[in-house]
């Protein structure tokens, strides 16, 4: 049980993730069927379907975009600041920090990781794993979106007798750009304004919000 606890948060979001992704999957299957249907086609199956490249492409148009907001987060705050947002570091503290402030190297505590310890390349590659992740994780959502759409692009082409078109023809095409942007510009929406109304607003008990009675120009990490 202590373990669980310990873990809840991943432990809930992991379990509210693979739900809605299985409801993603059976709505989906559904609604593609029923347009099957509505042409006289026979219906799929649901694993056909959960494998084809028109599911495919749903789901990573959505991961892409979550990893690459994730992705510009960190980079941003690394160097950028906001007065009051417990989702920013305190003006004057920019910047990637000191090897003290960081606990690498001699810094380091007995239970840090090994390449914390550790110098040259290892340390640069963990000092930035986690922006190193998450970029790659957005480059093959993204490959993934457009390869996906490229097929179903030229399977609708094939539909009405036009000719099928190469992946970077499809990267240049207003219906790739279209499911990009409509993805990102909610999530630089969604990212900016918890930046923003964190400086106002509170939740008690959150990690993500500054004590309730704390002045709106503090930051969380600051004593302001």
């Amino acid at each position: 049980m202590r373990s669980v606890r310990d873990n809840a948060l991943s432990i809930l979001f992991g379990a509210i993730f693979f739900l809605a992704l299985a409801g993603q999957s059976v709505a989906g299957w559904m609604e593609s069927n029923e347009r099957l249907q509505q042409h006289g086609a026979p219906g799929e199956g649901y694993v056909a379907f959960v494998t084809s490249s028109d599911f495919v492409v749903d789901v990573a148009e959505n991961w892409q975009s979550e990893f690459l907001q994730f992705f510009l987060f960190i980079a941003a705050t690394v160097w950028l600041v906001q007065r009051g947002s417990p989702e920013s570091k305190k003006p004057g503290d920019e910047g990637p920090g000191s090897e003290k402030e960081q606990l690498v190297g001699e810094h380091a505590r007995p239970d840090s990781p090994a390449w914390a310890r550790a110098g040259g390349i290892r340390r640069t590659i963990y000092a930035n794993s986690l922006l190193l992740v998450m970029g790659a994780v957005f480059a093959l959502s993204w490959l993934a979106q457009s390869l996906a759409g490229t097929v179903v692009t030229n399977a609708e082409n094939a539909e009405h007798g036009d000719p099928p078109i190469a992946w970077v023809e499809y990267l240049g095409s207003p219906d790739f750009w279209n499911r990009t942007l409509q993805n990102w510009q909610s999530e630089f929406l969604a990212v900016g304004a918890m930046i923003a109304l964190s400086i106002f607003l509170r939740q008690s008990g959150s990690a993500e919000s500054k004590p309730v009675g704390a002045p709106d120009h503090a930051s969380a990490v600051s004593s302001e």
